[in-house]
């Protein structure tokens, strides 16, 4: 009886079914690493952002919120809308075009901005997810559909088409379909997973521009200058 299984499949294969387990490795490992780092980053911003912002809140000044927030909000996914909606506020530009526009508005173009990066931020990776979850599959039918060809080929080669010698060649090159699913379905999960953590999230960045923008047209026309903020944000 001829020997069969996984080891004997890969050893027995050619470099076009080595290539392919290459790839469904590689991809499975991409997509574990950056599945196990987002869910850290995601969980954490989910964690934080509500004490982070009522930190920010409960702050006497601006100045002194945008301090608590760079203390409580570690992943920075709060703090650029702050930091956005505080320079806006208080830029004074004279002889600039943009000084004729209404510091409100100002300050809205300025929180656009800062959560469309925060989002990107969040939403970073997610493409990978994607990929390796729709692709994977199709990677790994390839491996099969190959790896058939090779065993139906060496089986005519051979003149010995009985069933015992077809269907232990047929059935490890299925193996090649059943690696890219177990590639696939992580991918899909965490997929969708995390986007809901991102979809989470990013609404809560939105109520907290509206927030900062109600705040500051609020406070622009009669502000005080307050303490200088920090130029970068880290």
């Amino acid at each position: 009886m001829a020997t069969t299984g996984i080891i004997h499949y890969l050893q027995s294969s050619d470099g076009i079914t080595h290539g392919v387990a290459g790839v469904l490795l590689a991809m499975s490992v991409a997509s574990w690493c950056f599945l196990i780092v987002k869910a850290w980053v995601l969980v954490r911003a989910k964690r934080q952002g509500p004490r982070a912002v009522q930190r920010f809140w409960q702050a006497p000044t601006l100045a002194e919120g945008i301090a608590e927030l760079r203390k409580a909000d570690r992943e920075r996914v709060y703090l650029p809308l702050a930091v956005a909606a505080w320079r806006a506020s208080e830029a004074e530009m004279p002889g600039a075009l943009i000084a004729h526009v209404e510091p409100g508005e100002r300050v809205l173009r300025a929180l656009r901005h800062a959560l469309l990066a925060s989002q990107r931020r969040l939403e970073f990776g997610q493409v990978l997810l994607a990929s390796v979850g729709s692709t994977a599959p199709f990677v790994g039918l390839l491996g099969t559909v190959w790896g058939i060809y090779h065993a139906l080929g060496s089986i005519a080669a051979s003149g010995q088409a009985m069933i015992e010698n077809v269907a232990g060649p047929v059935g490890e090159a299925l193996i090649m379909t059943a690696f890219g699913l177990v590639v696939a379905i992580p991918a899909v999960l965490a997929y969708n997973v995390l986007g809901r953590l991102v979809r989470q999230i990013s609404e809560e960045l939105d109520g907290f521009a509206h927030d900062l923008h109600a705040y500051t047209s609020g406070v622009a026309p009669r502000r005080v200058k307050s303490a200088p903020v920090e130029d970068r944000v880290v």
